[in-house]
């Protein structure tokens, strides 16, 4: 099964991201390169209303299956950028069903299911990127969650190191500028009675554009080859977060760390050479 897109990559939706998530940076315009992992601001979600799941995550798409477990996770991305996107250029989305992996955990079941994404201008692919979730079972009020473990050494390690708090207006733009529905990202009740959380979860695309975004802006002068994201703790609103990176060669490594120095999320980030 596969699903077929066609959008301009205009700069109104890039300002917007930008105005909102990155004010540092200069504006742009047509024909200047779109910034790598910003592509993921644009083909927003498109399942009517009736095919979306309660938690707001969508139900049926023509891609993914539908899965009978109640709780869907972004758990992390893997991308190879093959050539430049401009502002102005039209591209062409075509989405597909990758693997799909059945497990059980400590937790019980889960499902794995990967989506594949092509964005091709002019017949030719620019950006592959596989998008990684994970469908849980229902959150257990009785079972405590597992308790962080501070890595103190990520941080003694880095190189540089960019602060920042999400609050929930942003939450709302990005989950806007993306048509997501996920319930996690704006309704406290869901994600604190339903979810297990303390509070909103800042969404895993958009920690990973952040993590893409503080590596551009640390290792200025060279293009990205490839990126992979792993989510793995929730990043919420409201909280310090650091990103914190360093290369090696050919590689950066960038990590999202809570004020206890908890490792949240990664970023691997390999360039051309």
């Amino acid at each position: 099964m596969s699903v077929v897109r066609t959008e301009p990559i205009t700069a109104s939706t890039v300002e917007a991201y930008r105005g909102t998530f990155a004010p540092g940076e200069a504006g742009y315009e047509d024909g200047e390169e779109l910034p790598a992992a910003w592509e993921g601001v644009f083909f927003p979600f498109a399942v009517p209303l009736a095919d979306l799941r309660p938690d707001g995550t969508p139900a049926r798409d023509g891609v993914v299956p539908e899965i009978d477990l109640p709780r869907r996770m972004y758990a992390g991305e893997t991308t190879d950028f093959l050539r430049p996107i401009r502002i102005g250029e039209e591209v062409v989305q075509t989405t597909a069903l990758g693997d799909v992996v059945e497990k059980t955990g400590s937790r019980g079941r889960l499902t794995f299911v990967d989506i594949v994404r092509e964005y091709a201008v002019g017949g030719e692919i620019a950006v592959r990127s596989t998008w990684h979730d994970v469908f849980l079972e229902a959150a257990d009020p009785d079972v405590p969650a597992r308790a962080p473990r501070p890595d103190p050494t990520v941080a003694e390690a880095a190189e540089w190191t960019q602060e920042l708090t999400l609050d929930a207006r942003q939450l709302f733009r990005f989950s806007a500028l993306t048509f997501n529905t996920h319930l996690i990202h704006y309704d406290r009740a869901w994600a604190r009675e339903r979810e297990g959380l303390p509070d909103l979860l800042v969404h895993g695309p958009l920690t990973r554009i952040l993590l893409m975004d503080a590596v551009r802006s640390h290792v200025p002068g060279r293009r990205p080859a490839q990126l992979g994201i792993r989510a793995i703790a929730p990043i919420l609103v409201d909280r310090p977060l650091r990103i914190v990176g360093r290369s090696d060669g050919a590689t950066t490594t960038a990590a999202v760390l809570d004020a206890e120095d908890v490792v949240l999320a990664t970023a691997d980030v390999g360039w051309v050479a």
